[in-house]
């Protein structure tokens, strides 16, 4: 038992250890991008502003097509049903190259329309509309990045994805200051110049990765070129079913947030501002809670292939206790250095004063997110995505509800609100803790039954 506690450690660091490390140098290379752009004028920080979100958005269904393939395929691999698995991947690399042609094909013919429907500016649109179509190519490489990314997460060899992340986010650097300001005898680009930026970045790695796939002889799933050409449209049809409530659970979320900026702009235009520069500090992390929740899935559905959910348990707490700490040291940090943290966001010194409660807030508020986090990702490994729709449209519902309440009709302001965060994810982590151990439970006692029985 100790041995096996001791392999579980070792195997959620090896897997979650160079996710985070990827993640937290896209996070860093993302904010080297801001201070690039916000060096320009401000209609050109707008036009990435409209233009980025819903982008985004619309990679992230490739993302969450990806997550119920990743499910899926361990669970196979737990089943010991090698052939299984190798067609899920295989079908994830086919279908998921399909669906970003097709957003390829929509941001290149349809972003002004997007756009306008959105009420973009006009003094601004054109720029979106450029944005949109430099950084369109890179859904091409979106969907075997993201197919990729699942690949060695199941084969648990994602060690390569530190080494894409520097080299990616490098370029990414380089790139935007030669591409932005047109260094070098290369034509000034502003926005469009950072669209080019991040996809020949993103191709560029995506070339460290490949060179890395091709060389590699021990990824259990690699499917071969003749698998992925033959793929059936069912087994993608299974990733599709676990994958959309995943798209739908991020979209409530998104929404339920977009409704509090809303709620705080009520309040004043300062209570927004400091909510959205609380929330980038927050982001990091996150970043470190989603390395460790998605090393929980892999290995949570790997054990629920076996028949073996009392073990996902085990696996949980000890992602869980991961969890606990660095969100005990993130806490101490933001108490002992709150000024110095807000610092790097804003030199507003009657903001950074303003600021340390709700920093302190926010640090509260990383014990129940990990939780969920955490806790989620072992639901999912089970296969159970609706599980947490459910309980982020509670989330979100209770968060819509109070919030319009607090706000319009008690005229309560911006602590009330932040406090209310902390009390949806305490709700939503103690309904998934619930969730987890009845399934763990039920696991343990038709266990004992076959046992007596036999």
């Amino acid at each position: 038992m100790k041995a096996k506690n001791t392999a579980y450690w070792s195997r959620i660091i090896g897997i979650a250890l160079p996710i985070v490390i990827n993640n937290l140098i896209s996070q860093l290379q993302m904010l080297i991008d801001k201070i690039f752009l916000g060096r320009l004028t401000l209609e050109c920080m707008s036009a990435v502003g409209n233009a980025s979100g819903p982008i985004w958005t619309t990679m992230s269904t490739i993302f969450s097509m990806t997550l119920g393939g990743t499910i899926l395929i361990s669970q196979a691999i737990g089943a010991n049903d090698q052939k299984r698995a190798r067609d899920i991947m295989a079908s994830v690399f086919k279908y998921n190259n399909i669906l970003s042609l097709f957003w390829f094909v929509f941001w290149i013919l349809g972003a002004r329309s997007v756009f306008r429907m959105m009420g973009v500016d006009d003094s601004v649109i054109d720029m979106s509309v450029n944005y949109a179509r430099f950084l369109a190519p890179i859904f091409f490489i979106t969907g075997i990045n993201a197919s990729v990314s699942s690949m060695l997460q199941v084969s648990e060899k994602t060690k390569i994805l530190a080494i894409y992340g520097i080299v990616r986010s490098g370029a990414n650097i380089v790139l935007d200051y030669l591409l932005i300001f047109g260094k070098f005898g290369l034509p000034r680009m502003e926005v469009s110049g950072a669209a080019l930026a991040t996809t020949l970045a993103d191709y560029i790695g995506g070339v460290v990765i490949l060179i890395y796939i091709v060389c590699a002889k021990n990824l259990i799933v690699k499917p071969k070129l003749f698998e992925i050409i033959k793929a059936k449209g069912s087994n993608y049809i299974g990733a599709v079913k676990v994958g959309i409530p995943a798209a739908l659970e991020e979209f409530a979320w998104n929404f339920g947030n977009l409704f509090l900026i809303v709620m705080l702009n009520r309040v004043s235009a300062v209570a927004a501002g400091i909510y959205a520069i609380i929330f980038s500090v927050e982001l990091l992390p996150v970043v470190i809670f989603n390395g460790l929740g998605q090393a929980t899935l892999t290995l949570s559905g790997q054990e629920d292939g076996r028949g073996n959910r009392k073990d996902v348990r085990k696996l949980v707490s000890i992602s869980f206790i991961w969890s606990i700490m660095i969100a005990a040291l993130i806490l101490i940090c933001f108490i002992a250095f709150p000024s110095t943290i807000m610092n790097m966001f804003t030199t507003d010194q009657s903001v950074i004063t303003a600021s340390t409660i709700y920093l302190i807030i926010v640090g509260i508020d990383l014990f129940p997110k990990s939780a969920n986090i955490i806790i989620g990702s072992g639901i999912r490994g089970f296969g159970d995505t609706m599980w947490m729709l459910k309980t982020q449209i509670f989330g979100t519902f209770f968060v819509i509800t109070a919030s319009a309440i607090m706000v319009v009709v008690l005229h309560m302001g911006m602590l009330e609100i932040f406090w209310l965060v902390v009390v949806d994810e305490t709700l939503r982590s103690l309904l998934n803790l619930w969730k987890l151990r009845k399934e763990t439970k039920a696991s343990q006692c038709s266990e004992k039954l076959q046992l007596n029985e036999s």
